[in-house]
């Protein structure tokens, strides 16, 4: 077991002080954006010298791609070979996870992606493999076009819920939202046929 007043080791010390300066930063990139985001307002907030943030990531753009990394949870899990019904499930499982709690890193490139052109595109390399993969689980012919309307529903759902921050979508349950829009992703994920075909 170990001594709770023991120090912490200089390792320890350094992950602590780069986990506070991600916090910090996805933070701040979700709520202002990547233009309006300084490396001096990061390391305010994260209680650091903005030397030791530049030490840490060497530049403003590197700083954001960490802060930006999806964690654990927050993308769909592994989709090739799945069945749609899987992949739709597998998305609203993603999706539902990011309603439990706020989704820092993926606000950090939702907001800013719309006003930087470099963010936008490391969103757009980052995306296409998983919609690629989601689209050779879908079995119709517009399969590409499904699998971006879906991820376009999961954006827009996180946008409205936490970056506008208005109607009845704020402050819903996950599960609401989540069963709500089961019928519409197994729809679209081709584990339905629509109504009239």
């Amino acid at each position: 077991m170990t001594d709770p007043t023991a120090r912490p080791t200089r390792a320890q010390q350094r992950r602590r002080t780069e986990e506070s300066i991600l916090a910090a930063a996805r933070r701040m990139f979700a709520d202002l954006g990547y233009e309006r985001t300084t490396i001096r307002a990061v390391a305010r907030a994260a209680g650091v010298d903005a030397g030791l943030v530049m030490h840490y990531f060497g530049s403003k753009d590197a700083l954001f791609s960490r802060a930006a990394e999806l964690p654990a949870g927050e993308a769909p899990g592994e989709v090739a070979g799945s069945t749609p019904g899987e992949v739709a499930e597998a998305m609203l499982s993603a999706l539902g996870a990011r309603l439990e709690a706020e989704p820092a890193a993926s606000l950090a490139v939702l907001r800013s992606m719309l006003t930087n052109a470099d963010a936008a595109e490391r969103y757009r390399a980052a995306d296409e493999p998983l919609l690629d993969r989601i689209s050779a689980s879908i079995p119709t012919s517009d399969a590409g076009l499904r699998a971006g309307l879906l991820g376009a529903i999961v954006h827009g759902v996180i946008i409205e819920r936490y970056l506008l921050r208005f109607g009845r979508l704020a402050d819903a349950s996950p599960e609401e939202i989540v069963d709500l829009l089961r019928p519409c992703f197994q729809l679209l994920a081709g584990a339905q046929a629509y109504p009239n075909s």
